[in-house]
């Protein structure tokens, strides 16, 4: 069964391997979790994507006359919420957001789709580079160490992590 969160996620998690990975445990997973989600490209205005210092990952900070390009998801389960919030740690903040749907590859606005989902914040603007994280860099470099089958992204004290469950 699908659930009723929503994300916008604006770094490793864009690619669908690492999502599955962290939400699935697996970087291909069956056909029935994949029908769970719909992936659409969206903007998120009034912040700024930086490069980690010494991370492969990026965060995101409040800065005005920025926007971040990303992924809106839907079919969110609060098992996936769960090993989200685990996946992203203590050095982010999970935050409500309004984003932009986008129509396609040109960028260009659907004219009112606007819609509210949760991202993560980065909590220690002084961690940050100050240039830009390059998804495609990352897709091209470090993917491959983010999609290993079976990586332990889940809390092993937290049922529902382990098990997929929703409580």
């Amino acid at each position: 069964m699908s659930g009723e969160h929503t994300g916008f996620f604006y770094g490793t998690l864009m690619a669908r391997e690492v999502f599955y990975s962290v939400c699935y445990g697996q970087s291909d997973p069956p056909a029935a979790f994949k029908q769970m989600h719909t992936f659409s490209p969206a903007l998120l205005e009034g912040y700024c994507r930086h490069r980690v210092q010494y991370a492969d990952y990026p965060g995101i900070i409040a800065e005005e006359n920025h926007r971040v390009m990303g992924v809106y998801v839907t079919g969110l389960t609060d098992a996936n919420m769960v090993k989200l919030d685990y996946f992203e740690g203590s050095e982010y903040k999970r935050q409500k957001v309004r984003v932009q749907l986008l129509d396609g590859e040109d960028g260009k606005p659907v004219e009112g789709e606007e819609k509210e989902a949760v991202t993560y914040v980065y909590m220690d603007p002084k961690g940050l580079e100050r240039k830009e994280w390059d998804f495609e860099q990352f897709r091209k470099d470090k993917l491959r160490y983010w999609i290993r089958d079976g990586c332990a992204t889940e809390d092993p004290d937290d049922k529902a992590a382990v098990d997929g469950e929703t409580k």
